[in-house]
């Protein structure tokens, strides 16, 4: 039981590692606000890109759980980032 709990812990760290990826990139390289930039990223059909430059966070998350030997964990963040890998290839595809 604890382990299926250490996965699901790795994977809402995963998520938000990407989400707060995605808003530092944002905030740091983007002169509109985040709202603008997400909606600029949209119609020029660049979510994936921003998406994916979010998701470098989720290698520091993998890496220090398994540093600290929470493979279960790392195992959460691995799914967090393949369910981000089948977002961007959605978006790519339409």
């Amino acid at each position: 039981m604890n382990s299926k709990r250490d996965i699901l812990t790795g994977f809402l760290v995963g998520l938000i590692a990407n989400t707060i990826g995605t808003l530092l990139y944002i905030l740091l390289f983007s002169d509109l606000s985040i709202a603008d930039t997400w909606n600029a990223a949209v119609e020029q059909e660049h979510v994936g890109s921003l998406l994916a430059l979010g998701a470098i966070l989720n290698l520091l998350a993998f890496f220090g759980f398994l540093r600290i030997r929470r493979d279960n964990r790392a195992k959460g963040v691995l799914m967090a980032t393949v369910l981000t890998a089948l977002v961007i290839l959605y978006y790519k595809l339409t």
